[in-house]
C-alpha cells in the first residue's frame, strides 16, 4: 500500500490518539482530510483548525464531506465495528478500506523508520526519542500515542528523512511496520482479551522482530525477562541487538537518583561514564531515556545533542502530569493501567511527595484486565498511603458479572480505613478532600475518564479551603 491511496482520506473515529495523528500528518502534507467521531473533543477542534472536514456522529453521508470528490480511502481502527454505517457504506461503494496501522505504514514510505514497542513505556520512550532528535535538528516525522508537552501534538510530518512511531501490540497491528530500528522496552502479559494467551502475546513480539529490515537493529532492556528472551530470539534470527539496563553490557545503568522531582542516571557507554538527566521522575523513566538514547545513536544523531534533548524533555500528557495545587495539596494525573505501570509510577511519585502522604485515585481499565490482575493491582496500590478505587472503565468490553473495582480494593494490603471503593464519580472529590491535607500528593491514575477528576479535585480543595 502506498501513500497515494490516501490522496483524499476519510478517517472513522478521527479524534482518537492514533487516528488524529494520521490526520495531522496528511494535513501537514497538504492533503485533504475528512472524518467523523462520536462526540466533540479538543482533537476535533484542532483538526478543523488545520483544515479537516469533521462531522460529529457517524453516518453514511459523512463520506460525502469532500463534496463531489469522494474519498480515495477510508481509514478505520480496530475499535470500529463491522456494522459502523460509514464502514458499511465504504464497502458498498467499493472504496479502499485501510486499517490505521496500514495507513501509518504507507506514510512511512521513503523514510528510515524507528518503531518503539513494549507492554509499558512505549509512549514515553517514543516521545523522548522524538524530542531528542528534534533537539539535534533532524526534524523527524512522528506518530505517538500521547501529546508532547513541548508542542501539544501527537504527530508531525518532518523533512528529516526519519519517521519515529509508537508501535501498538495490543491488537497486533504493529506487524504492519518494517523498522530499521526497533525498540522493545519490555514484554509482560497484557491485552489477553485480544491475544488469548501469554504465549500468543509473546509470539506477536517475535513476529515484530521478524519485521525488522535486513541490517536493522533491536534495542531492548536486559533487565526485563520478556525483553531479554526476545533479544535471544532476535539474535537467533540474525538480528543485531543492543541491550540497556543494570545488567546490560551495551549501555549499563550504573546508578539512578531522584533529584528535585526529576532524576539523574549514571550510565556506562563505550567504556565511558556519562550522566543522563531526565526531567520526569522514576528509574523506569530513566530506562526509557536510555532506550531513546540508544535508538537515537543508531539513527546517526550525535551523543551530546541527544543527551541535551533528553534532559529538556518536558514529558507527555497524562504521564505524571501536574494538574494543579490547592490548599498545599498537589494533584497529578497518570495513564498507568497495568499493575507493573502502577507500581513503577507510585515508586517514582514517593520521593516527589517530599515526605507528604501519597493518595491515589485508581480506575481499573477493562473487565478482563481487572479479572485477571485484581490481586496484582491491589499489591501495587499498597505502595500508596490512601487508596480510592473507582469502578471499572469498560471501554470496548461488556460488563462481567462480579467484576468491579471492589475486586481491586479488596486486594490492597492496607488497613481498612486507608482503602476506599467508591463507584460514584460525584462522591470522589469530597472523599479525597477528606483524606488529603497540606503537603500530600494526590495522583489520579488509569486509562479511562478518571483523568477528568483532576480539575474537580482542585475545585473541591479550593471549596474546602475557603469554607475552612
Amino acid at each position: 500500500m502506498t501513500a497515494g491511496s490516501l490522496e483524499r482520506a476519510h478517517l472513522v473515529g478521527i479524534g482518537g490518539a492514533g487516528m488524529s495523528g494520521i490526520a495531522r500528518i496528511l494535513l501537514d502534507r497538504g492533503l485533504p482530510v475528512s472524518g467523523s467521531d462520536a462526540k466533540e473533543s479538543p482533537a476535533l477542534l484542532t483538526l478543523r483548525a488545520q483544515g479537516a472536514k469533521v462531522a460529529v456522529g457517524q453516518a453514511a453521508a459523512n463520506l460525502d464531506l469532500f463534496g463531489t470528490d469522494g474519498p480515495t480511502a477510508v481509514v478505520v481502527s480496530s475499535a470500529i465495528k463491522a456494522d459502523n454505517p460509514e464502514l458499511v457504506e465504504a464497502k458498498q461503494r467499493g472504496l479502499t478500506v485501510l486499517h490505521r496501522s496500514a495507513a501509518l505504514a504507507a506514510l512511512m514510505a521513503g523514510h528510515r523508520v524507528a518503531c518503539v514497542a513494549g507492554t509499558h513505556g512505549k509512549t514515553s520512550t517514543t516521545s523522548m526519542l522524538t524530542v531528542a532528535l528534534q533537539h539535534c535538528r533532524l526534524d523527524p516525522s512522528f506518530a505517538i500515542g500521547g501529546d508532547l508537552n513541548e508542542s501539544g501534538a501527537n504527530a508531525h510530518h518532518g523533512n528529516g528523512g526519519v519517521f519515529v512511531a509508537e508501535a501498538d501490540e495490543s491488537d497486533g497491528s504493529f506487524l504492519a511496520f518494517s523498522p530499521s530500528v526497533a525498540v522493545v522496552t519490555n514484554v509482560e502479559a497484557d491485552h489477553l482479551d485480544h491475544h488469548g494467551t501469554v504465549e500468543a502475546y509473546t509470539a506477536v513480539f517475535e513476529s515484530f522482530v521478524d519485521r525488522i529490515e535486513p541490517g536493522g537493529v533491536l534495542v531492548t532492556c536486559a533487565d526485563d525477562p520478556g525483553a531479554a528472551a526476545l533479544a535471544t530470539y532476535a539474535e537467533s534470527r540474525g538480528v543485531r541487538v543492543r541491550r540497556y539496563g543494570r545488567s546490560a553490557s551495551d549501555v549499563t545503568l550504573v546508578d539512578y537518583a531522584p533529584v528535585d522531582g526529576a532524576g539523574v542516571a549514571r550510565i556506562r557507554l563505550d567504556g565511558a561514564e556519562l550522566e543522563v538527566r531526565v526531567a520526569v521522575p522514576g528509574e523506569h523513566m530513566a530506562g526509557n531515556a536510555i532506550a531513546a538514547l540508544l535508538a537515537g545513536l543508531e539513527l546517526g544523531a550525535p551523543l551530546a545533542g541527544l543527551l541535551e534533548g533528553i534532559a529538556g524533555f518536558g514529558g507527555v500528557r497524562r504521564r505524571f502530569e501536574f494538574k494543579g495545587r490547592s490548599g498545599g495539596v498537589r494533584v497529578y494525573d497518570d495513564y498507568a493501567h497495568h499493575p507493573t505501570e502502577v507500581a513503577a509510577q507510585l515508586r517514582a511519585a514517593r520521593p516527589a511527595a517530599h515526605g507528604g502522604r501519597l493518595v491515589v485515585v485508581f480506575q481499573p481499565h477493562l473487565y478482563s484486565r481487572t479479572r485477571l490482575f485484581a490481586a496484582e493491582f491491589g499489591a501495587a496500590l499498597g505502595l500508596a498511603d490512601q487508596v480510592v478505587v473507582l469502578d471499572v472503565y469498560g471501554a470496548r468490553e461488556q460488563p462481567e458479572p462480579g467484576v468491579t473495582g471492589a475486586l481491586v480494593a479488596g486486594a490492597v494490603p492496607l488497613p481498612e480505613d486507608q482503602v476506599h471503593y467508591e463507584p460514584s464519580f460525584e462522591r470522589v472529590p469530597p472523599l479525597v478532600a477528606s483524606l488529603a491535607g497540606p503537603g500530600d500528593l494526590v495522583l489520579t491514575m488509569g486509562a479511562g475518564d478518571v483523568t477528568m477528576l483532576g480539575p474537580e479535585l482542585i475545585a473541591e480543595f479550593d471549596r474546602v479551603g475557603k469554607a475552612g
